[in-house]
């Protein structure tokens, strides 16, 4: 049975992107490259004025870190592949062709044509083999998630100002409670509600108070308009850790279905999933990606995406490098004609090094070089993802067992049974040894971060302090010596006043951005210092970082 087309989501553009036209001077680059044509029409630079011959370095090869299934270590120097891109390809082919000559050139907004072509191939054959729709969804290139972000906020809402625009055409985003902030900090200057909804440990709650389905059917309308788009987390949600099982997402979808709610799924910890024995067992993907790990992963909510209303924004920053800058976006065809248009008059595209380099790293050259890399190709490229999910996996393990190992304070209480008896038994004196509990945490499903909250009803001035002082004086702390930890304080992650006041005792600690040996004894710094913060007798000296 043939599968359905997306659904027309026109009615959710912005008037502004409802407008936009295809840009006249990229719409002359198709004819570019048709072969001995004098190009009068661009405004082009000379490609023999780039000051760059070729580009060239060394990468790692995909096997460089052990996966689950080869677990082999060495700390002898690894190999490596060398890159190098030259000034001009031989090659005739666009689609194959990576050169300083293409790459540093004004390009369209699709991007430099390898690397759009492979990030498509990637994701419609393999990330998301099964999207529920007629001819399935399209990419399109980004410089990075933040940047994809803002553009997907562009296409979906008006501006608000209040004292001159009526409450009732204010929109809103739905979003966690807590929830990644550059994203919140990017709606906020729109005038958009800001509509947190509640979390357990699966991530964002589909019914009960404060819910999805809470907060959707019990909307006040003198707030502005219902909420029409979500922005979530789902693998390794920023900052908790949890990742949204398959019947949980098939739950939230329906309800934004519903409630005509687009979904934009920011997934960059996608490929680190760590399963535990509380996970839940996953049935096989209904069709395969053609790589075990991948048909391991939990599924993007495309797999459920029957009406086209999910925007998923991916992002190489977490698989290549943050300073990339370079990513891409799923959505079905016509949302990404929208961005494509919104693209052209904006970043136009990422930057051609990154292209270049990137392309060339999965690539290698093809048919016509004389380069000699061959590229870490498919295989090599979903190598590398899996080696990346063990070596976080590990270093998750590290920090979680050395916080369950410091969790608790002990404390002895004194029982001294002398009943004035001078024959009494020694053992008449006992001591109970009690164990109060200083924090607690789960361990993360997924993503970087381990989301800890502090039991401060447990710690000895509760009740002289505000919990907010005390959380702020263990914050402070914890940045002294010999403890010298910086950790995320909840406040940070909450998008509006309420959920501030709920967010003093919860801290965000990241395992990613330290030495995989120094995990360990990091975490250790931390339960040393908690111990030493339940021994002050008062907050004086605490009040912030010397």
């Amino acid at each position: 049975m043939p599968l359905p087309p997306p659904k027309d989501l026109s009615h959710h553009f912005s008037a502004t992107a409802k407008r936009r036209e295809p840009s006249n001077i990229k719409d002359l680059y198709k004819y570019f490259f048709i072969p001995g044509i004098a190009n009068l029409a661009g405004g082009l630079p000379d490609a023999s004025y780039f000051p760059y011959d070729t580009l060239e370095a060394k990468a790692a090869r995909p096997q460089r870190f052990p996966t689950a299934t080869n677990t082999t270590t060495s700390k002898a120097p690894q190999p490596t592949n060398r890159i190098l891109i030259p000034k001009e390809s031989t090659t005739p082919d666009p689609q194959h062709k990576i050169d300083l000559a293409s790459a540093l050139q004004y390009g369209t907004a699709e991007g430099l044509p390898p690397m759009a072509s492979f990030v498509r191939r990637f994701t419609r054959d393999h990330l998301h083999p099964h999207v529920p729709y007629a001819n399935g969804p399209d990419t399109i290139l980004t410089c990075g998630s933040t940047d994809g972000f803002a553009k997907a906020i562009n296409l979906f809402s008006e501006p608000w100002v209040s004292g001159r625009d009526p409450v009732s055409r204010r929109q809103g985003v739905l979003c966690e409670e807590f929830v990644y902030m550059n994203a919140i900090q990017e709606v906020k200057p729109h005038g958009l509600n800001v509509v947190p909804v509640a979390l357990d440990a699966q991530g964002l709650r589909p019914y009960g108070k404060g819910g999805l389905a809470d907060v959707l059917e019990n909307w006040d309308e003198r707030r502005g308009r219902r909420p029409h788009l979500l922005y979530t987390i789902t693998i390794g949600q920023n900052p908790t850790g949890s990742t949204q099982s398959i019947p949980r997402k098939q739950e939230l979808y329906a309800i934004c279905q519903k409630y005509d709610v687009i979904i934009i799924e920011d997934d960059p910890y996608w490929n680190l999933q760590y399963d535990n024995d509380s996970s839940p067992k996953r049935p096989p993907p209904p069709k395969s990606s053609g790589y075990a790990f991948l048909d391991s992963l939990t599924p993007s909510y495309l797999s459920l995406d029957t009406d086209g209303r999910v925007v998923r924004l991916d992002t190489f920053s977490k698989t290549i490098a943050p300073g990339c800058r370079l990513g891409w976006i799923t959505a079905q065809p016509a949302i990404v004609e929208r961005l494509t248009r919104i693209t052209e008059t904006t970043t136009q595209q990422p930057s051609g090094f990154t292209q270049a380099m990137v392309a060339e790293l999965i690539l290698g050259q093809q048919a016509g070089s004389t380069s000699s890399n061959s590229g870490w190709r498919m295989d090599g490229w979903v190598r590398w993802l899996e080696g990346l999910r063990e070596g976080y996996k590990r270093r998750m393990q590290d920090m979680c067992t050395a916080l369950e190992e410091g969790q608790h304070i002990l404390s002895v209480d004194v029982n001294d049974n002398d009943n004035n008896n001078a024959n009494a038994e020694e053992d008449n004196e006992w001591e109970c040894i009690e164990r109060t509990p200083m924090y607690e945490f789960s361990w993360p499903a997924g993503g970087m971060f381990v989301w800890l909250r502090v039991r401060l009803e447990n710690h000895p001035l509760h009740g002289r302090y505000a919990e907010a002082r005390l959380a702020r004086a263990l914050w402070v702390l914890l940045t002294r010596e010999p403890y010298l930890c910086l950790l995320g304080p909840g406040a940070m992650f909450a998008p509006d006043e309420e959920v501030v006041g709920r967010a003093a005792s919860f801290f965000r600690l990241c395992f990613a951005a330290m030495p995989a040996e120094e995990v360990r004894g990091i975490a250790r710094r931390v339960t040393d210092g908690m111990r030493a913060f339940w021994q002050v007798k008062d907050l004086e000296g605490l009040e912030d970082v010397n």
